[in-house]
């Protein structure tokens, strides 16, 4: 429908219903048409001001229903104009939440000021928005109701700023649904993590320490402890650190540094882990063992693996392992890593069978995990490079 004009769309029966319709529901009726109509054509200057007119007489009417008919037509349209969305936002939170979660026109600035003076669910509205800046994240953390950082700590488009994790934790810390919506995001900082790990239990305690990094001689304790459920995958936990070096330096100072573990990695693909720890246990320089293991030839590999002191029985292994490496490419689709992780694994178990038990096992847990992630939508790739 083309519209030349609103004001004569509208006809008389229309302006009288809508400044003095016998009821709230005839009322609301009109506001929904022109509201509508407002939202989805392309206006003319005059016919703009005409249309703030009107939606400035709706946010005045004395019911509710017409109020909120409003907020809710319009509460994704630029045209609402900013002094009437503000007045809607603190109108009851009936009207004030669908401007408060999607209106455009609201800048930072009056988005913390309501913040700081709405109520908790208001404020829930906000931190559910959907994109937050760092400014409005930090402001909910450290001034929301539990209801809002709750919402807030579950929201994919906040940006996070270690304060605001630090004010969360520090506020909120031991609620549960707090835990679950940080536990749940793609990155929280490595020291949040730490502290989470003594705030959390069950199966939250598995998630946290799974799924995310986790200071190096922690991941290293909890994998010999076994707190609780959890096994901390040290396998994981060094293709997500952001230290690699260092958390292999660790894993060496504590004995755990073993001939299994790099083998699992190295079935898994997990290639920089691999490369640091005979680094690490050979004293080469890391691009010299890099050059030994990928451009060295057999012979290379053979030098590294020896002066590492791997046993000689696991070479046939590990040689068979680094070709699928080289072999196996990422398909560039979503969620290629846990495929290339899947494909590596299956090669290596079809190529060479000799693998003890217990590596065996976990590989073939491996398998079944990476295989699972690879089909789910909502699978967030690791930060590692395989």
């Amino acid at each position: 429908m083309t519209v030349q004009s609103i004001r004569p769309q509208l006809t008389e029966d229309d302006i009288i219903r809508l400044m003095r319709g016998e009821t709230p529901e005839q009322r609301a009726s009109v506001a929904h048409r022109l509201c509508r109509r407002i939202a989805l054509d392309v206006l003319t200057d005059s016919e703009r001001a005409f249309a703030e007119e009107i939606i400035a007489i709706l946010a005045d009417d004395a019911a509710d229903l017409v109020r909120r008919t409003l907020a809710v037509t319009l509460r994704s349209s630029p045209i609402l104009p900013r002094e009437v969305a503000l007045k809607l936002a603190r109108d009851i939170e009936a009207v004030a939440i669908p401007v408060l979660q999607e209106s455009p026109v609201f800048s930072d600035e009056d988005l913390v000021e309501l913040v700081l003076s709405v109520t908790a669910a208001k404020q829930a509205a906000i931190a559910g928005r959907e994109s937050l800046s760092i400014t409005l994240t930090e402001v909910i953390s450290e001034h929301g109701a539990v209801e809002a950082v709750r919402t807030l700590s579950a929201n994919g488009g906040a940006e996070w700023s270690d304060k605001a994790f630090d004010d969360t934790i520090r506020r909120f810390g031991r609620d549960e649904i707090v835990q679950t919506g940080l536990i749940k995001r793609d990155f929280i900082p490595t020291h949040i993590a730490e502290k989470m790990v003594s705030l959390v239990s069950g199966h939250l305690f598995d998630i946290l320490v799974n799924r995310h990094e986790l200071p190096a001689q922690l991941a290293i304790d909890l994998a010999a402890t076994a707190r609780e459920r959890a096994t901390v995958d040290l396998v994981e936990q060094a293709g997500r650190t952001h230290d690699l070096p260092r958390f292999v330096s660790q894993l060496n100072l504590n004995g755990r540094l073993s001939n299994s573990l790099i083998m699992r990695a190295l079935c898994c693909g997990q290639m920089r882990f691999v490369e640091h720890a005979l680094a690490e246990l050979s004293g080469v320089a890391h691009q010299r063992v890099w050059l030994m293991i990928h451009d060295a030839g057999p012979l290379g590999l053979q030098a590294v693996f020896d002066r590492a002191g791997l046993p000689r029985k696991m070479l046939p292994a590990f040689k068979a392992a680094v070709n699928v490496f080289h072999e196996t490419q990422h398909d560039g689709g979503p969620n290629d890593r846990a495929r290339f992780r899947a494909r590596m694994i299956e090669r290596v178990l079809t190529q060479f069978q000799a693998i003890p038990k217990d590596d065996l096992d976990y590989l073939l847990d491996k398998l079944d995990y990476y295989s699972e992630m690879a089909t789910r939508e909502d699978f967030n790739e690791d930060t590692d490079a395989a």
